[in-house]
């Protein structure tokens, strides 16, 4: 068990540390928008607080967990303003990213229903690598003289756009385009133990209206970093009387995918997510599937209630 642990540790090590470090995946990403597109800022039209968390390979000691928070507001017509945290760990503390990132966007009417938004978002990360928790699990592998990375601060900005309407909605964004290396401690310009890679993300869905208690969500996410293949999420969900939500998604060559939404009431949000590998990693005994959590509540007024309900 200590070996599978420590090979999959150090698989996952070489495309975080060595090829490239991977933003957070979800599996709800249609709710958690603003994590990966700053132009989502303020577009449901009323103050959104939204939390996810993630455990993704659940029966494996030390497999990665995320957590988000994100705060987003309209403060005019046409300028949205939020703040966004993540929260990225594997290994039980051996490599952990936080992101906090404040987002700006403004947004253009292209038609009577159509809006467009541009978005940026400022900020940066803190990576702390610890190689002394690596050794508990097996000295033989851990990276020998490597020194630890503590709270190390990186600054970085990304931009986005967001089209949407009634029923449409497609973004394009880049959450951050610096590539910051961390060097190690050999002296050697040519080695480093983490670079950040610039993400790029495009998001689209649409809902149909299947009669007037049943609606259909498909949405499509792509994502391509240099170093790792194209990502592609396609998942469909039916929504039954603006309520709840069922539905199925599958990530290319990685995963199929489980969700299920509830709207307890007009401000209150809960989504759950389960997937289940498809690769050799979902076939061991110790991979009972990734599982994900979503809480979003909205902010009404007596006087600013949702005419027509916001369904992305």
């Amino acid at each position: 068990m200590k070996n599978i642990f420590i090979t999959v540790l150090l698989i996952s090590a070489s495309s975080w540390f060595v090829r490239g470090q991977q933003d957070a995946q979800y599996t709800q990403y249609m709710y958690n928008t603003i994590a990966v597109n700053p132009a989502y800022a303020g577009s449901r039209g009323v103050l959104s607080i939204a939390a996810l968390h993630r455990s993704q390979w659940v029966g494996l000691d030390g497999a990665p967990t995320t957590q988000t928070i994100n705060v987003h507001s309209p403060i005019s017509k046409r300028l949205g303003l939020g703040v966004s945290i993540v929260n990225d760990e594997i290994g039980n503390g051996t490599n952990q990213d936080t992101y906090f990132d404040a987002v700006f966007s403004y947004t253009i009417p292209t038609s009577e229903e159509g809006k467009l938004s541009f978005g940026l978002k400022a900020g940066g990360h803190f990576l702390n690598i610890d190689f002394n928790r690596l050794r508990n699990y097996d000295p033989s592998n851990a990276a020998v003289g490597q020194m630890n990375i503590d709270k190390k601060f990186s600054p970085n900005f990304g931009a986005g756009i967001f089209y949407h309407a009634k029923q449409f909605y497609a973004g394009l964004s880049i959450p951050n385009f610096l590539e910051t290396e961390h060097f190690d401690s050999t002296g050697s310009s040519n080695s480093y133990l983490a670079q950040e890679r610039m993400n790029w993300y495009f998001i689209t869905g649409y809902v149909f209206d299947i009669n007037p208690d049943l609606k259909l969500k498909p949405a499509l996410l792509f994502k391509a970093v240099e170093g790792a293949p194209l990502q592609a999420d396609i998942s469909g969900t039916v929504l039954l009387n603006n309520t709840f939500s069922l539905g199925a998604a599958y990530r290319w060559d990685a995963a199929i995918s489980a969700l299920v939404g509830f709207h307890l009431n007009e401000k209150l949000m809960l989504g759950l997510a389960y997937d289940r590998e498809i690769t050799e990693l979902g076939n061991t005994s110790f991979n009972d599937g990734s599982f994900e959590i979503f809480l979003r509540f909205e902010f009404f007024s007596e006087r600013r209630k949702i005419l027509t309900p916001r369904f992305f």
